[in-house]
């Protein structure tokens, strides 16, 4: 009986001492496990706005006119839909990113570079690493247009 108590008393002063309070702000729950960490939610790439980044390859600076040329809009559909419609529509997400109101989110400059430029542009551009990512990896394939081609295709992307 007296073995009983004794250890009855261990057991009691054991449970005393690991309860105690402490002036120590705890970091692990009850279970020993630390608390989530607050993290910022991260914007997907799509619905960035990022208007200084011209983004990497040959354009470096383009002067769009206030008012929309709408000859350069027909060759731009017309080049749009022989060679972008594959993994692009004009205004859902499908393999690619929708094009419709990309003025309002990249600068021309980036956007004729990514037309352009896709292969340097998902390498050493941070916006297109990130799209890809959000594409599953799928990169976008570089279709060899001129850069007249892109510049109206650009033109198109302005009437989206």
């Amino acid at each position: 009986m007296k073995k009983i108590l004794n250890l009855l008393s261990i057991m009691v002063i054991a449970t005393a001492i690991s309860c105690g309070g402490s002036d120590k702000k705890k970091e692990a729950s009850s279970y020993g496990k630390k608390a989530p960490e607050k993290t910022e939610k991260k914007v997907p790439a799509t619905e960035r706005i990022e208007l200084s980044n011209k983004g990497v390859g040959p354009i470096t600076s383009i002067t769009l006119d206030e008012e929309i040329d709408q000859d350069l809009v027909a060759t731009g559909m017309e080049v749009y839909n022989k060679m972008c419609t594959a993994c692009h529509k004009v205004d859902k997400k499908f393999i690619g990113p929708p094009p419709t109101g990309i003025l309002k989110k990249r600068t021309p400059e980036w956007v004729m570079n990514m037309i352009l430029n896709p292969e340097v542009m998902v390498k050493e551009d941070p916006l297109a690493k990130d799209l890809l990512m959000e594409f599953n990896g799928a990169p976008m394939a570089n279709q060899g247009l001129s850069e007249e081609d892109a510049r109206a295709v650009l033109e198109y992307f302005r009437t989206l």
